[in-house]
């Protein structure tokens, strides 16, 4: 049973995700801004968003947020093919699904396997699918697992892979996902909590990844649509500002400075700083 610090804490972690990203997308691709220079919640960008518009990132995250509230097992396939289903309908309307998201979607079978097996095509032929467009679903995972670490491992791969199935794509869902558990939990953010749940092979790399994020800064991650600047661009953005009342609002403001994919590198600090 959750104390009520922790259920403050989880309730927070989607206004959180949802805020960093409508705070990003007025930003994105923007370029880096000085440290001084004010933002807000302006909307427009590339895709002409409304003032306070969340992105793809959260409106995908919202299905599955749906099926935890039902206490609906977000491993079952069936559970997948319905959130699936609801990402194709979204996305005939979205102004913006992703590229990677809007690959695997283009098909008229919209179904769970349909759609891994798509990601898989549509990887083979670009060679790369570890875009961050799978990291802000597992705000949602994570606050359905609270009581089972491995579960949350296993289920934030399995939605991952939906629409991204690089290594680097699942370990990045399953380090954030892990740490948005932490948060929830412990009132801590700690990155590397989930290490010990990657594959063994992987689990040095994401330990120098983090800890370059440690002494860099979130514009210092130019390449941040790829899942692996934005983990370590928001985490950039969190370790830069001083952990007091005021770090959420600082914080995501750091990561809309810091230029390039700022939705997802807002959004991911936001959930983390909310809890």
């Amino acid at each position: 049973m959750l104390t009520p610090a922790q259920h403050d804490r989880s309730a927070a972690v989607l206004l959180g995700l949802a805020c960093g990203d409508a705070l990003g997308a007025g930003y994105e691709f923007a370029g880096p801004l000085p440290a001084r220079t004010p933002v807000s919640m302006r909307g427009g960008g590339g895709f002409h968003w409304a003032s306070g518009e969340w992105t793809d990132h959260t409106a995908m995250a919202v299905p599955i947020a749906i099926a935890a509230s039902k206490d609906r097992n977000l491993a079952a396939e069936a559970v997948l093919d319905e959130i699936v289903a609801e990402w194709a309908g979204w996305s005939r309307s979205a102004p913006y699904a992703g590229i990677q998201l809007g690959a695997v979607l283009s098909g008229t079978d919209p179904t769970a396997a349909a759609s891994r097996r798509m990601a898989r095509e549509q990887h083979d032929r670009t060679g790369r699918s570890a875009g961050n467009g799978s990291l802000l679903r597992t705000v949602p995972v994570a606050l359905a697992c609270l009581d089972d670490p491995a579960a949350l491992a296993d289920v934030a791969r399995r939605i991952s892979e939906l629409t991204h199935v690089e290594a680097d794509a699942g370990d990045a869902c399953v380090l954030f996902g892990l740490a948005l558990r932490h948060a929830v939990l412990e009132g801590e953010i700690d990155l590397r909590i989930g290490l010990e749940l990657l594959p063994a092979a992987r689990r040095d790399v994401w330990a120098a990844r983090l800890a370059e994020a440690a002494h860099k800064w979130p514009a210092e991650f130019p390449r941040n649509g790829w899942v692996v600047q934005t983990l370590q661009a928001a985490s950039s953005a969190i370790g830069h500002t001083e952990a007091d009342a005021g770090q959420l609002r600082r914080g995501v403001e750091a990561a809309a400075r810091g230029g390039g994919d700022t939705d997802a590198v807002a959004g991911a600090a936001g959930a983390l700083l909310a809890a």
